[in-house]
C-alpha cells in the first residue's frame, strides 16, 4: 500500500490516477484545498490532517504502507508572505510529525514534492540541481527546511528518499476529469482560460520591462500528467532499491513568456484577451527555466507534452466547468 498524503490536490490527485493502475492507494487530505470528487474511486480516502498524529498513526496502524509520497503543504507565495506561521506550522511542522512517525512504524521510502522556489532568484537562465538554493519567501524556505529534513534523516536514520524540485505545473488529465481547480486561483494559464471564459474581467500581466526578448517574465511549464509519471518512476526506483536518495528539477528545459502563454491560449481558444499591463510585482525573477537533465540520465524520465497540449488540456478541463 502507497500513501498519499495531500492527494486530492492539484498534482496529488493526477499522481493518485496514475497509480491506483498499478498499485493499492490511500489518500490522506484534509480537504482545505482539495476536493474528494478529485481522487479516484480506486484508492482509499482518508478526511484527516497531516498535523494530527492519531490520525496518522492510526492510518499506519491499519494499512501496511510501503512507502510515502507527501503533496499536502500550502503553496501561495503571497499568502506565505501574510502568513509565515501558517506555512511554517503546515509545511514544516506537520512534515517533521509525519516523519518522525515513519521513524517509528519502519517505513522508509519517502517522496516529497518540493518546488522551483527553493532556488529564489537565480542568475543562471538554466537551473539545475547545483544551482544555490537561496529562497526569497517562507514559503520556499519552508520547502527547503523540509529538504534538508530529509536529507538529515536519510544520514542519521537511512530514510530512503527522492526530492522533485516543480517549475510550473499546469494543464489537466487527458479525460479531463480532474484539473486544476483552486481558490483563489494565481496560476497564470487557468487564469487566462477562466478571462477568456467570460469568468475574469481582464488578465494582468505584471511588468513589460524584463530582460527578455518581448519585455515579460519566462517560465517553464510541464504538464500534470508528465508530474505524475516522474513521480511514479522515483517511486519505483524507491521501491526496487535502485534509487535511495537524490534531488530532481522537473521541467520542460524551455522557456515560455507571459505574452507567448496568452497568445498560445487565444489561439486554443479561438478568442481574443484582454489583457491590462501593470507594474512589475516585487521579487520576481525574469527567468526561471529549469535544466532537467539529472533525471533523464537517472530515471529515463522527459517531459512528453508541449506547450499547446498542456494548454489544450486545461481548456478542456475548464469548459467542462463553465
Amino acid at each position: 500500500m502507497i500513501l498519499v498524503v495531500g492527494g486530492a490536490g492539484y498534482i496529488g490527485s493526477h499522481f493518485v490516477k496514475e497509480l491506483v493502475k498499478t498499485h493499492d492507494v490511500v489518500v490522506l487530505d484534509n480537504l482545505s484545498t482539495g476536493h474528494r470528487w478529485a481522487v479516484d474511486q480506486k484508492a482509499t480516502f482518508i478526511e484527516g490532517d497531516l498535523g494530527d498524529a492519531d490520525t496518522v498513526q492510526r492510518l499506519f496502524d491499519t494499512y501496511t504502507i510501503e512507502a510515502v509520497l507527501h503533496f499536502a503543504a500550502f503553496s501561495l507565495v503571497s499568502e506565505s508572505v501574510a502568513d509565515p506561521m501558517k506555512y511554517y506550522e503546515n509545511n514544516v511542522i506537520a512534515t517533521f510529525n509525519l516523519l518522525k512517525l515513519m521513524k517509528d512504524n519502519h517505513i522508509d521510502k519517502f517522496i516529497f514534492s518540493s518546488t522551483a522556489a527553493t532556488y529564489g532568484t537565480p542568475d543562471v537562465e538554466l537551473i539545475d540541481e547545483h544551482t544555490v538554493t537561496a529562497p526569497i519567501n517562507p514559503y520556499g524556505h519552508s520547502k527547503l527546511m523540509v529538504e534538508q529534513m530529509v536529507k538529515d534523516l536519510a544520514y542519521s536514520y537511512g530514510l530512503k528518499y527522492a526530492v522533485l524540485r516543480y517549475f510550473n505545473a499546469a494543464g489537466a488529465d487527458e479525460t479531463a476529469e480532474i484539473g486544476e481547480s483552486h481558490s483563489p486561483e494565481t496560476h497564470l494559464i487557468p487564469l487566462v482560460l477562466q478571462h477568456l471564459l467570460g469568468q475574469r474581467s481582464a488578465i494582468s500581466v505584471y511588468g513589460t520591462d524584463y530582460d527578455t526578448p518581448d519585455g515579460t517574465c519566462i517560465r517553464d511549464y510541464i504538464h500534470v500528467t508528465d508530474l505524475a509519471k516522474a513521480h511514479l518512476l522515483a517511486l519505483e526506483g524507491l521501491l526496487n532499491g535502485t534509487l535511495t536518495a537524490s534531488v530532481y528539477n522537473l521541467g520542460n528545459s524551455h522557456g515560455y513568456s507571459v505574452k507567448e502563454i496568452i497568445a498560445m491560449c487565444e489561439q486554443v481558444a479561438n478568442k481574443q484577451a484582454n489583457i491590462q499591463y501593470i507594474d512589475r510585482r516585487a521579487g520576481d525573477p525574469a527567468i526561471l527555466v529549469a535544466n532537467a537533465e539529472k533525471i533523464y540520465q537517472e530515471l529515463g524520465w522527459k517531459a512528453q507534452f508541449d506547450l499547446q497540449t498542456i494548454i489544450e488540456s486545461a481548456w478542456a478541463w475548464h469548459q467542462k466547468q463553465f
